[in-house]
């Protein structure tokens, strides 16, 4: 693809300069003339902006990356196809004013696991938000992770996704697994199938290079990387680097499980375990979160006339009540909100035998409700798990057949029923595309697990409509779910004018249901002026003919006046405008039909016959004495005698 440096996108987007370029898209530090600002600008190479595919998944990341509104996130403010100027399909996203992940690690290799878990925490995050709303990224990388100068950290490229609420994406189809191979998950290079914990091992593999400056499998070829990752478990991160505690292998481990059940759910449980790590690496580090950066809820000043709680006392108390009359006391954290407690300085001595607390009715109510929520959790955790209620988790059975799918869920006490078949790009005819409950979800001993198989690929056949009207082709092209694209035209000498040369796709090619098929019409035959070659050689109009588009037909004839090979006569003439691909007749000259016997005396049999012959004369050859070396003695008819072609002459050599 051109580099674009310096155009204007869309009336508005000023292209400044080429900041990144990958195998999909190329990306343009550029500026916003409408809001004065600077945006960088994702452009799709211009190669693959015919391909729907490419351009459906292209604009899938402008909706996966827009429907995450979250601050670690790289924001996208807008997409379009640019109306003037080059062609092109881009995204427009805020601009960071940073390096990535990857510019880190290459500088400073490893990094300590304490800065290693600051630094992946905002990820998680932003990967939580995404799997909280069906959003998958599928290439979490270091590429992937950008770091503005300013210190924030924000994900990037979600052209992988995938989601309930984006439909289906590509993912294995032609043998091409999508995603970078060193962080692909084991389900991904197999089957080529993912979910939450795809991206959890990807994490796994993320953090493992983070703290040891190294991925833990290497190869000459992605596939011997591939392999690696279906077949062998990542090391500890320990065993390359010292002073990584035992807590974070563990965590490794668990993230780079081979199967995928054993991985935690999504990057929601991973955050929570990392930051019982940080706990034990940075005792004294104030965690902070999204959840915990919004305000607290206002405390409500107690007035000075309301109701207080009083306090009786010994007249010999052993701490004097005197100190804190009239303060605060303390304060208790009722409902996530603050609730201050005032006591009150009484208005005479305290001189009753013993003390005691009075409940304000707020206070005994919010007790109350603590006590009855105690009760329902109590009776809630009886009947999940050991009461009526108690339920068995589900395995993931996605990719596999139902009778495998069985086998798994039968030991467990459950049936499968398949409820519906769906054409499926990712699934292979006969394999499960999802299962109700799904994967992780839980289903009472006993229950029925909804299978939906797959149905493989919708493919439709474009039909033949060779010499059907436009009108006609694309009503067919309609009725068996088609779109019609381009209407070409071409100029032709057997389909009518106005009548389907081809398609494109042709006919016989299988597509997917919605696929665009371009429609050529015929123009009728191409008119030609051809040229006059009367006189001219044969071989020659022979030629330039037959490259103009003509049919020749050519017969030879003599001709006492017109050379041998020249053109005697053309039809129709020269001149005439005609329809390529018609036929012009050619008449040859032969050369004149009488020929002069010409003098072949003293030259041998073989020297002689041969200049005869070149005078399209039969010769026939008598042959006298005993000489080693013969030669022509005689010829009939006599020399200078004119014969007509084709005449038989009589050689006597001795």
């Amino acid at each position: 693809m051109p580099d674009l440096s310096g155009e204007l996108i869309d009336g508005r987007y000023q292209l400044n300069k080429l900041i990144a370029s990958g195998g999909m898209a190329a990306i343009y530090q550029a500026f916003d003339l409408r809001l004065d600002r600077p945006v960088a600008v994702k452009v799709m190479h211009s190669h693959l902006a015919n391909d729907e595919d490419f351009v459906g998944r292209f604009i899938r990341e402008a909706k996966a990356t827009a429907a995450l509104n979250h601050p670690n996130v790289v924001a996208i403010q807008d997409q379009g196809w640019n109306q003037g100027g080059a062609p092109a399909v881009f995204i427009v996203m805020e601009y960071i004013d940073g390096f990535t992940l990857r510019d880190l690690l290459n500088e400073r290799g490893a990094l300590p696991v304490a800065e290693a878990i600051r630094t992946i925490i905002p990820v998680l995050n932003a990967l939580s938000a995404a799997h909280k709303l069906g959003i998958i990224h599928r290439d979490v990388k270091p590429e992937n992770i950008l770091i503005a100068k300013d210190g924030r950290i924000k994900v990037a490229d979600f052209g992988l996704a995938r989601g309930t609420i984006l439909g289906q994406t590509l993912t294995a189809e032609a043998s091409v697994i999508l995603g970078s191979v060193s962080y692909l998950s084991p389900e991904q290079v197999q089957r080529g199938i993912s979910d939450s914990r795809s991206d959890v091992y990807s994490l796994g593999i993320l953090l493992f290079e983070m703290v040891t400056g190294q991925k833990p499998y290497d190869g000459d070829t992605a596939i011997q990387i591939a392999y690696r990752h279906v077949n062998d478990h990542v090391p500890a991160p320990s065993t390359i680097r010292s002073g990584i505690p035992e807590s974070f292998d563990s965590l490794i481990h668990s993230l780079t499980a081979i199967d995928p059940d054993l991985r935690p759910r999504d990057a929601s449980e991973v955050l929570t375990l990392i930051r019982t790590i940080q706990s034990e690496v940075e005792p004294g580090h104030q965690q902070i979160t999204l959840e915990l950066d919004i305000p607290p809820l206002p405390v409500r000043a107690v007035k000075k006339n309301s109701r207080s709680t009083k306090v009786l006392a010994d007249k010999k108390p052993e701490k004097s009540l005197e100190k804190t009359l009239g303060k605060i006391e303390k304060t208790q954290r009722l409902n996530g909100a603050e609730e201050t407690r005032e006591i009150m300085k009484p208005a005479t001595p305290l001189t009753a035998p013993s003390a005691r607390k009075v409940n304000s009715p707020r206070v005994r109510r919010n007790r109350a409700i603590a006590t009855a929520l105690v009760l329902l959790l109590a009776f809630f955790g009886w009947y999940q798990f050991a009461g009526p209620g108690s339920q068995i988790s589900i395995p993931s059975v996605v990719g596999m057949s139902e009778k495998v799918a069985d086998k798994l869920l039968t030991p467990l006490g459950l049936h499968s029923k398949v409820s519906a078949t769906i054409f499926s790009e990712d699934i292979p005819s006969g394999k499960i595309v999802s299962s109700s409950p799904g994967g992780g979800g839980h289903i009472a001993d006993g229950g029925t697990v909804l299978l939906t198989i797959s149905k493989g690929k919708e493919r439709i056949t474009i039909p033949k409509l060779t010499g059907m009207t436009t009108e006609a082709a694309s009503s067919q092209l309609a009725t068996l779910g088609l779109k019609v694209g381009q209407i070409l035209e071409a100029f032709s000498s057997k389909i009518p004018s106005g009548s389907v040369i081809g398609l494109s796709p042709g006919a016989g090619s299988e597509v997917r249901k919605d696929s665009l098929v371009d429609i050529t019409v015929s123009k009728g035959a191409q008119q030609i002026g051809a040229t006059d070659y009367v006189g001219q050689s044969g071989d020659q109009a022979l030629n330039e003919l037959t490259l103009a588009g003509f049919q020749v037909s050519s017969t030879y004839t003599y001709s006492d006046t017109v050379p041998v090979g020249a053109v005697i006569s053309q039809s129709p003439p020269g001149g005439t405008a005609m329809d390529k691909g018609s036929t012009i007749s050619l008449v040859v000259s032969q050369g004149s039909e009488k020929v002069f016997i010409p003098n072949v005396y003293s030259l041998t049999a073989e020297n002689a016959t041969r200049a005869l012959e070149n005078l399209q004369l039969q010769v026939q050859v008598k042959v006298f004495g005993k000489k080693k070396i013969k030669t022509v003695t005689n010829i009939s008819p006599s020399v200078g005698t004119q014969v007509a072609r084709g005449s038989t002459v009589v050689i006597t050599v001795g």
